[in-house]
């Protein structure tokens, strides 16, 4: 199988996106999908992120990555077929096959809650390189909530995957940039955008509210993936999932 198979297996057509939502990748560097989740879906994935976290406790995102102030989980596409729509998505594997524009498989499908009083992120990509002509990596937020400033909402930066990496630019990523846009939009709402652009989460300022999303993050496929899924494939998910979505965890052996 190879990539152009594998999208027509999956529905991933580019005439999926508008073309204001191709113009919104190639220009801003991200785009905002509304209503991906439908309702019955949002309280599964909602309802599974809990079970997880609560079984999970301190050992939760220990996968790929923890960050104090917030919950974190890891290796989602292993624990529950609930997850296995978010990264064969069809819409959503058009917008990252846009920008990636070769063959890509998934990197990692994680998620992120940032606590009240907590969240804040320093403005970075994530590729560790200037712009080089090429897209390496593609992201895709999930939002399990609705999206607000006062909850911590994502921050990005139009434009910005075009040029040199923030860390050669910015003297403080965590303070306000002047050309910002924030991600505010209703749970259910999918923002694909090119991870060489700018973006970081808000701090939630809000005393209860919660702020769960998935990040479905897709990479190149001739570069390592941030969590190797061949090697935490577990059979009972690989028996599950078609030949198609095989291909975009790269799990089969060739």
């Amino acid at each position: 199988m190879d990539i152009t198979s594998a999208l027509d297996a999956l529905g991933a057509r580019d005439d999926l996106l508008t073309e204001q939502t191709r113009n919104d990748l190639d220009e801003k560097g991200y785009a905002v999908l509304p209503d991906i989740i439908d309702a019955e879906w949002l309280v599964g994935l909602r309802t599974r992120f809990e079970e997880l976290c609560e079984k999970e406790g301190v050992h939760a995102g220990i996968e790929v990555h923890q960050e104090q102030g917030t919950r974190r989980l890891s290796d989602l596409c292993n624990k529950g077929s609930v997850f296995d729509r978010v990264y064969t998505h069809p819409k959503v594997l058009a917008a990252i096959h846009h920008v990636i524009g070769r063959p890509f498989k998934l990197s990692s499908l994680n998620a992120r809650d940032a606590l009240p009083g907590e969240g804040l992120q320093g403005l970075h990509a994530d590729w560790g390189a200037d712009y080089d002509g090429q897209f390496h990596v593609c992201n895709s937020i999930w939002l399990l909530d609705d999206f607000s400033e006062e909850n911590g909402c994502t921050r990005l930066v139009p434009g910005s995957h075009k040029g040199l990496h923030p860390s050669k630019v910015l003297t403080d990523a965590q303070a306000p940039h002047p050309d910002e846009e924030l991600l505010i939009a209703p749970a259910g709402t999918v923002a694909v955008f090119n991870s060489h652009t700018w973006h970081g989460g808000t701090l939630n300022q809000s005393k209860d509210l919660p702020r769960r999303a998935m990040h479905c993050y897709f990479i190149a496929r001739e570069h390592g993936q941030q969590l190797n899924q061949r090697e935490y494939l577990r059979y009972e998910t690989w028996k599950r999932i078609s030949p198609a979505a095989r291909y975009i965890l790269d799990v089969d052996v060739e």
